[in-house]
């Protein structure tokens, strides 16, 4: 447990954005853990299964908890079905922007970034880049489209660069 405890709430509380939530499906990961300790005892992939339990767990609590998500369609803005192409967004943060800071503080600076997403946007984002989940896999979890995976994501993204672009009292900002 201890080895993998913080890995296990760090995946929980980037998808569920509530430190308390997350606490308590770690429990829940754990307490399955232990109902399979003999099979993860030995297991070299232990690890694997915890953070597939907690993604698991994490996405069943986003969506038995969480206001029904509104889809772009609902919101009457331009989409992909519409014909429009969404340009894409240049993510990548110049090599400087992070120099002199140490991994913790750039751990901190990303999560109260993505803690700043709406649900739709940060979900799969979390899915896709720290979970290393593909569109499809994404899009199956979730009960959505893969087009809406592909541009939630994308607009995930173009809101997480503008706010770590404006920076904030902790973080110095990124010019894109």
């Amino acid at each position: 447990m201890r080895k993998y405890q913080d890995m296990v709430f760090t995946t929980s509380a980037r998808l569920v954005k509530n430190d308390a939530q997350a606490e308590d499906i770690s429990q829940e990961v754990f307490i399955k853990a232990h109902e399979h300790f003999e099979m993860l005892s030995t297991s070299p992939s232990a690890g694997g299964w915890l953070k597939t339990v907690a993604t698991n767990l994490s996405l069943n609590h986003l969506q038995r908890y969480r206001n029904r998500w509104r889809f772009f369609s609902e919101l009457g803005g331009k989409s992909d079905s519409e014909g429009g192409e969404t340009p894409e967004v240049d993510f990548a943060a110049p090599d400087t922007f992070f120099e002199g800071v140490d991994a913790e503080e750039r751990r901190v600076w990303v999560d109260e970034a993505l803690a700043r997403l709406p649900d739709h946007q940060r979900v799969p984002l979390v899915l896709y880049h720290f979970e290393d989940l593909p569109y499809d896999q994404i899009a199956a979890r979730l009960g959505v489209s893969l087009a809406k995976v592909k541009t939630d994501i994308l607009r995930a993204r173009a809101a997480l660069a503008k706010i770590l672009s404006r920076g904030g009292e902790s973080a110095p900002a990124l010019s894109l």
